[in-house]
């Protein structure tokens, strides 16, 4: 074959790599493992240039890693469960099951013409029965060991998916898939005790020293430790039953600047108040219409009903305090209360100034040693200013000094005390929607909440539901709900409410060791395979699905199915960048932007035109592939046209990893060209005989290739190791070394190419007499004495200016050095017959010359 075609080899080497079970995970006891895990994708249908990227970044280390002669676990499975697979059930008339089948389907066909080293013999999809009763096994066993439980909550309540959300599936106080405005409701829900492990969870980020600081600065603020003050405010004339109203506060040094005190509409005194107050009822409802997330809360106008009531200062029972409901506390952080301080607080303030209440500073900053004025003033706790009303420490302090001498003055005088507490809440789990694991519990009239027998597992979802209704198919089905008590065998009803898909995603890094395992995983397979040893994925998932994963690697260790080292799942974490492409727009007749797909471009000496019609297009910047703006690329489209080598080869060249990339059509032109060139040097190569010169030349940039290309793909810079390889591509392209020498270089490059383009590395390797596959070829070694040096490269600066440079022996002396350095044409032609007025050579570095 004299041309590159990678429509002709990729098919061939995919089918070798299958038949040979190149792939396939072994549990072998004698070698060293590694796994390598990417995050599994959702099942929209389609892969995207970003999957491209992130699953090309794990498969280099995965081959790399199995040339090593590690056995190699990297496997594949599919987060299927979801919202989105509802919703095309009711837009295309199908079940969810089946839309979310036929897109694993296409997106695995996909998959493998990318040429991954998958070992697709362990692939699972979250919605398959066999998983998903797994799921609900452990479920059992997590309330077992109290680790699950059920309570009233106020939640998130999408109206029109009619389900509950995650605060994180709120944005600007509407539902992520619905568009609807989400509202507050209190519910029974399922919770997993996640709160339990915040300080093990906090303390054990300082343990992963292979995760980015920004992911675990994510997860420590989102875990929140603080240390504060606990007390209670006595009220004034409040119902029975309401003589305190318990705050927290973690800037309990402000209390001297109190103006109010502010309870949330799902406050137990709020709800008692609003029976016999229709404003305060009809302000409460109006509140419950919001989310719960703190965004939202911060976002929102700052409004509050004054309930009439007063609470006595703890310092002096003759201050008394208006007591407000407000809309921007939530009953879930906290107590449901605070002390409101408008004078250093910006919500406070806003919320001060609406209702004319007093603003009192109880500090100043101080800025050359004198007070700065600035209203909402909060410092930063370790900056020292000036205490204006302070009751127990110096006039000027920092804020740390000063909370805790707030905290003990507090506790000395019988005002509360201190305590440690965490933003971190449990995590609330019940969704009341049909496309999810079941929650394996029955509701008994006589016995309660019974949880399911092991033996009838796994629950399975019913087939025969409709969407043609909103709500959960699962309340209207005729019989699924129906079922007799594990317990006493009566009639009951199982939960319709199924699991968050944070749930599903939580542990299948654990299933991945077993998938066919009889139990959640099997013991020796867990203790081989665990912990993973690189994982990558994007930071968007930095928060939630890392957090559920530590959390839940560590309950599933306290029920048996982790080994104790793998209460950390993950040993090294790897954040990728995205890939951009321009976005193009034309205005419809209303000067509304209509979006367009790159292949529907034409480049002119004018700039961009819609190939259609010619009509200008305005081309905006780079930003991230989104169907809506039409800047996708689709990776099929670029396999069919140049092969998958090649985009392989464009993902990882132009950019570090954890940066963004973007994908343009002259850069995927460019990857193609240099991957025919490298095929054009091999064939010449293959044809090459006798002797030539520069052997131990072309040897040593060989080995340093092995070397610079390892380091580079150890340290996670593939664009580095790319460089490199570009850099000895020209080098042997050049050499005039002997047709053994040049056969041996081109095979290994050749192996150095195999984890970035594998497809095109098979084909060099069989056409240059490789054993075997090079998939299965260790990797090479450089020889440590190929690597040392023999010149080195001094520039030449003449009054301070870089004018040439010279190749010279290293240890060439310093008096032979400036013979050569003024024998050199450009210093000859700069002292023009005169002498330098100074030479100054620096051994192995650089040459001054001073004229």
């Amino acid at each position: 074959m004299s041309r590159f075609a990678p429509g002709e080899i990729e098919p061939k080497w995919q089918s070798a790599w299958e038949k040979a079970g190149t792939f396939t995970a072994t549990r072998d006891e004698t070698r060293p493992k590694y796994y390598v895990l990417e995050m599994f994708p959702y099942p929209s249908g389609n892969l995207h240039m970003g999957h491209v990227r992130n699953y090309t970044m794990g498969d280099v280390v995965a081959r790399y890693k199995a040339s090593q002669g590690f056995s190699v676990l990297h496997p594949m499975g599919w987060d299927a469960f979801g919202l989105p697979a509802e919703n095309a059930a009711m837009e295309r008339k199908v079940h969810p099951g089946d839309w979310t089948y036929a897109n694993i389907d296409n997106m695995k066909a996909q998959f493998r013409s990318l040429g991954l080293s998958l070992d697709w013999s362990r692939e699972f999809a979250t919605c398959d029965p066999e998983y998903y009763g797994q799921q609900q096994a452990m479920f059992i066993d997590f309330m077992e060991k109290g680790l699950v439980y059920r309570k009233n909550a106020v939640v998130n309540w999408d109206p029109v998916d009619m389900t509950v959300l995650a605060n994180e599936q709120v944005e600007d106080g509407k539902g992520w898939r619905s568009g609807a405005p989400v509202e507050r409701r209190e519910l029974t829900q399922w919770f997993f005790k996640i709160s339990d492990f915040s300080e093990e969870l906090l303390d054990a980020l300082d343990g992963l020293d292979n995760w980015p600081d920004k992911v675990k600065l994510m997860q420590r603020n989102w875990i929140g430790k603080s240390r504060g003050l606990q007390f209670a405010f006595s009220t004034v004339d409040a119902p029975d039953g309401f003589d305190r109203i318990e705050v927290y506060t973690t800037r309990p040094d402000t209390l001297m600047g109190a103006s109010f005190v502010g309870i949330s509409p799902d406050h137990p005194l709020a709800k008692a108040l609003e029976r016999d107050s229709a404003e305060i009822a009809a302000f409460n409802a109006e509140c419950r219409k919001m989310g719960t997330s703190e965004e939202e809360m911060e976002k929102a106008e700052k409004k509050g009903v004054d309930t009439g009531l007063t609470v006595r200062h703890p310092f002096d029972t003759g201050w008394e305090l208006p007591v407000y409901i407000a809309n921007f506390i939530l009953m879930d952080y906290g107590t449901g209360a605070i002390f409101g301080c408008p004078a250093h607080d910006q919500r406070d303030l806003d919320f001060a100034r609406k209702y004319d209440l007093p603003v009192t500073d109880t500090f100043v900053a101080l800025e050359n040693g004198a007070p700065v004025e600035n209203t909402a003033f909060t410092p930063p706790k370790t900056e020292k200013v000036r205490w204006l009303r302070s009751f127990a420490w110096d006039e000027t302090a920092t804020g740390e000094e000063a909370i805790a001498a707030a905290i003990r003055f507090c506790e000395e005088n019988g005002v509360g005390h201190g305590v440690t507490k965490f933003r971190l809440r449990d995590w609330g789990l019940s969704r009341q929607r049909y496309w999810g694991c079941p929650i394996p519990v029955i509701h008994c009239d006589d016995c309660g909440v019974v949880p399911e027998k092991k033996e009838n597992l796994p629950v399975e979802l019913p087939k025969d539901v409709s969407f043609d209704k909103p709500g959960n198919p699962l309340d209207r089905h005729p019989t699924w709900r129906d079922c007799a008590c594990p317990a006493c065998g009566k009639p009951a009803q199982r939960e319709t409410d199924t699991m968050d898909t944070f749930v599903d995603s939580s542990w299948y890094y654990a299933r991945f060791t077993s998938p066919g395992a009889a139990t959640p995983t099997n013991a020796a397979d867990a203790e081989y395979w665990m912990n993973v040893d690189q994982y990558i994925g994007g930071v968007e998932h930095a928060i939630l699905h890392l957090l559920y994963s530590r959390f839940f690697a560590r309950a599933m260790q306290i029920c048996g199915h982790l080994p104790q080292k793998a209460v950390e799942p993950f040993d090294a974490l790897f954040t990728q960048g995205m890939v951009t492409h321009e976005i193009y727009v034309t205005r419809d007749e209303r000067d509304r932007p209509v979006y367009h797909l790159p292949e529907h471009i034409e480049w002119t000496e004018s700039g961009a035109r819609l190939g259609a019609t010619g009509e200008a297009v305005e081309v905006i910047p780079s930003a991230k592939m989104s169907k809506s703006k039409k800047n996708v690329v689709d990776p099929v489209n670029i396999v069919q046209a140049y092969g998958a080598d090649t985009a392989r080869w464009f993902v990882l060249s132009d950019s570090p990893p954890e940066r963004d990339v973007e994908w343009t059509a002259a850069g995927a032109e460019a990857a193609f060209k240099h991957l025919s060139r490298v095929w054009r040097i091999a064939t010449d190569i293959a044809g090459a005989e006798g002797p030539g010169t520069g052997d131990d030349d072309l040897l040593r940039a060989m080995h340093k290739a092995i070397h610079d290309v390892t380091m580079g793909i150890e340290s996670f810079g593939f664009n580095t190791s790319v460089a490199k390889l570009y850099a000895f591509t020209n080098t042997l392209q050049k050499s005039k070394a002997g047709a053994d020498a040049r056969r041996e270089a081109m095979r290994t490059l050749a192996q150095l190419m195999s984890p970035m383009t594998p497809h095109l590395a098979e084909e060099i390797w069989a056409l240059l007499g490789g054993e075997g596959l090079v998939a299965a070829a260790p990797w090479p070694q450089a020889d440590p004495a190929m690597l040392v040096e023999d010149t080195v490269i001094m520039p030449i600066q003449i009054n301070g200016k870089r004018r040439a440079e010279i190749s010279v022996p290293k240890d060439m002396s310093k008096e032979e050095v400036e013979k050569l350095a003024l024998a050199h044409d450009a210093v000859i032609r700069a002292l023009n017959g005169g002498a330098p007025k100074k030479l100054i050579v620096v051994p192995g570095r650089i040459i001054n010359v001073v004229i």
